[in-house]
């Protein structure tokens, strides 16, 4: 291609509303345009990128025996209603009617269709392990749709799918999913991942891994250890408790009075209060409408993650005042649950506390009296609590649940997962076969996705720099621009020529063949971040070229007569 030819709309300013490096840059760079909020045009080169981007990871599903498919984006709601999830999916949802008012979805993900065609596809066990995948348009109604194609509104999916008779089974693909992941993310591309535990959300099943990357626009917290390895996301990770919370003696509990005192950090100061660790923390949630109790150590906050996962809920949110004041007499600052129960306090259907308050003693929490606490409350003694579990988002510094370490937590972008979804989606919508003893058994499934254009803004975020993007060879639009300097006839000619051979020798090359400066030239190349540059100029009378490399920055002078096998060299060990 020559440069005078190619759609590459350049900005010399940075975008003002951009909100992350890629996005900055992307737009800069002549990549994409917006059309609204969470909706992107892919221009020539981000096209082209993608296409590279779907033909190594479609190489990756072949070496699996994966199948691609294309199935709609399009969904007569009672598929989703099937599964259950039209409602755990929520507003996040696209929905709309056809001209006779029946109901349609558009495809958030594609479980549901693929389950769909098992049913009614696969009979015997001797059908299986099956693994299909395709490239396919998603939506989300994202409701903060930010970081251009970090998260938006309409994206291209890689989504696979595994079928098996049993875990073993899924097991395999699982791990099969993993390793082809791995080859992606680090041998084809080179991107600085990590593999976390995750929660599985709307999605269901009994495991997720997340592969994700240190990244400041990312949206999650990445929770690591660098004494052992350890890695989870914010939303799946555990950490240990001090034992804060069992210090001190039983005594018998005693009503006090605290006027104006309404937070954790005032009733630390509050004359005869307690130091926050030694406090409970009473919070009101509803969960699909029923009001329940969830109860932290007060230097602990809640994960309403791990609240969603623990106990299955869709609908979730902190109730609200009027809520609170009918279930328990007392408004916000002053609530507890000493002795809270359906028959003292019939809104209240279940008390939640966090693990870390398991046998804690001398404790301090409300009175459900305004202006009242009390204090010397032992959990076991004065609460009836119907669970235990992790409640609790891990904070910097808190220790490993596997060495005792200090954990540190990070930004992070994921850019993968992984899911063993066991017989969530096969039972609830009946894709049986016969195994070997001729009886019925659901399907084990799993779940495996790529989001291809935020994964093409990740390696801008990870190997962008000051000047601009610098993409992995492997998905370049470009291997190597060449860049003449001058209207010298031997210069003009001599990279042409050069042009030519590259081209010959089947190599995806540019030729910076406009009149411009050697200064915006040299910015433009680096700006949409082609791995190498050739400088054809005064060296040629020397009978040599100068080679950039730009990742490294690293520039090398090369005789004519080895730079197209030096090229081709770069070229095929890098790509090996």
């Amino acid at each position: 291609m020559r440069w005078s030819k190619l759609f590459c709309p350049t900005l010399k300013e940075d975008p003002a509303h951009a909100e992350s490096n890629s996005h900055r840059l992307l737009i800069r760079g002549g990549f994409i345009r917006p059309l609204g909020a969470g909706i992107y045009s892919l221009l020539p080169l981000a096209h082209k990128i993608r296409h590279r981007l779907i033909a190594l990871i479609a190489a990756e599903m072949a070496a699996i025996d994966a199948q691609e498919f294309l199935l709609p984006a399009l969904h007569p709601q009672e598929i989703w209603e099937a599964s259950g999830r039209l409602t755990t999916m929520g507003e996040i949802m696209f929905r709309l009617k056809d001209r006779k008012g029946a109901p349609y979805v558009l495809g958030v993900t594609h479980e549901e269709i693929f389950t769909g065609i098992a049913k009614a596809e696969l009979k015997s066990y001797r059908q299986l392990p099956q693994r299909w995948y395709q490239f396919q348009t998603k939506f989300r109604d994202e409701a903060r749709p930010k970081g251009g194609l970090l998260r938006v509104r309409e994206f291209t999916m890689k989504d696979s799918y595994s079928f098996d008779i049993d875990q073993t089974g899924l097991d395999v693909a699982f791990e099969s999913h993993r390793q082809a992941y791995q080859n992606i993310f680090g041998k084809h591309l080179g991107l600085p991942y990590c593999m976390v535990e995750a929660s599985s959300g709307a999605m269901g099943g009994s495991q997720s891994v997340e592969f994700m990357i240190n990244c400041n626009s990312g949206e999650d917290t990445l929770v690591t250890c660098k004494a052992c390895g350890y890695a989870a996301n914010s939303e799946k990770a555990e950490s240990i408790a001090n034992t804060a919370g069992d210090t001190g003696q039983s005594q018998p509990i005693e009503k006090f009075a605290t006027p104006q005192v309404r937070t954790i950090v005032q009733l630390e100061q509050f004359s005869g209060g307690a130091k926050a660790a030694k406090q409970i923390k009473t919070l009101v949630y509803v969960l699909d409408g029923l009001i329940k109790l969830i109860l932290l150590r007060g230097d602990t906050d809640l994960n309403e993650s791990k609240l969603i996962e623990f106990t299955g809920a869709s609908q979730v949110r902190p109730a609200q005042d009027e809520e609170i004041f009918a279930a328990l007499g007392a408004h916000a600052g002053s609530l507890g649950a000493v002795g809270v129960s359906s028959t003292s306090h019939p809104l209240v259907t279940e008390i939640l506390a966090d693990s870390t308050l398991m046998d804690t003693v001398d404790m301090v929490t409300g009175a459900n009296q305004d202006d009242y606490h009390y204090r010397h409350v032992d959990i076991g003694r004065d609460i009836k609590v119907d669970q235990f579990a992790s409640l609790k988002s891990v904070k910097d510094n808190d220790s490993c649940s596997k060495c005792k370490a200090p954990l540190s937590l990070s930004k992070g972008l994921e850019i993968g997962h992984i899911f063993k979804l066991g017989v969530k989606y096969s039972e609830s919508m009946g894709a049986y076969v016969l195994d070997q003893a001729g009886n019925q058994k659901p399907l084990y499934m799993g779940s495996y996705g790529i989001g291809v254009e935020r994964l093409m803004a990740a390696c801008v975020e990870v190997f962008g720099d000051e000047k601009g993007m610098v993409w992995p060879l492997s998905i370049a639009p470009y291997a190597v621009v060449i860049t003449p300097v001058g209207q010298e006839p031997e210069v003009q000619n001599y990279a042409l020529e050069l042009y030519k051979q590259l081209q010959n020798r089947a190599i995806d090359v540019l030729l910076d063949d406009r009149d411009l400066s050697p200064g915006v030239k040299f910015a433009e190349s680096e700006l949409i971040g082609i791995p190498y540059r050739i400088t054809v100029g005064k060296k040629l009378k020397q009978g040599e070229v100068e080679l950039l490399t730009r990742l490294s920055r690293q520039v090398q002078v090369i005789k004519v007569e080895e730079i197209v096998e030096t090229i081709s060299h770069l070229l095929f060990t890098v790509n090996s």
